[in-house]
């Protein structure tokens, strides 16, 4: 499924993480509103981390490398199927996930659009290849912690800000 601005919403929250409505999602991110979403990293067993490239034609970020998979939760859905069928639906299967860790940020890019997002880090284990969908993911790889930090390094710019958050946070550990 290809993520449309226009006809998906969004669950509002304050600083506390507490739910204090809903809006439509480019709304929310024109106006900078703060809002809950979710971040899976899954590793495989030698210890690598699957990045995905964001596909050309993302509302922001496009073209960048992030986390496995990143989403918003709906209002109504549960925070525990939602990041299942989104990692299924993105990336082309499903694993174990557990709840990591929880942070926030905001970050204003270039086309006026404002992430203002309370961030649920997913963790899970996984190893196989993954079939994600061309529309939301334009490449994919799996890479060392050690690789991606020194990769990220050389070419911030080429992460999502959010991604970066995530991994220098520190409640960040591999699972």
């Amino acid at each position: 499924r290809t993520c449309s601005m226009a006809s998906d919403t969004v669950i509002l929250v304050d600083k506390n993480d507490k739910v204090v409505g809903t809006e439509e999602k480019l709304k929310a991110h024109q106006e900078g509103k703060l809002h809950r979403c979710f971040s899976i990293f899954v590793f495989n067993a030698q210890g690598e981390l699957l990045l995905q490239r964001r596909a050309i034609g993302k509302y922001h970020s496009e073209g960048l490398w992030s986390n496995t998979c990143c989403s918003h939760q709906k209002p109504g859905e549960e925070e525990n199927i939602t990041v299942h069928q989104r990692l299924k639906e993105e990336m082309g299967f499903d694993c174990e996930l557990k709840k990591a860790f929880v942070f926030s940020y905001k970050k204003t890019f270039a086309n006026g659009l404002t992430e203002h997002e309370i961030d649920h880090v997913f963790i899970g284990t996984w190893n196989g290849t993954p079939k994600p969908d061309p529309a939301e993911v334009m490449d994919w790889k799996w890479i060392s912690l050690e690789q991606l930090r020194q990769a990220i390094l050389t070419d911030s710019e080429a992460y999502s800000v959010w991604f970066k958050k995530a991994l220098t946070n520190p409640e960040f550990k591999q699972r």
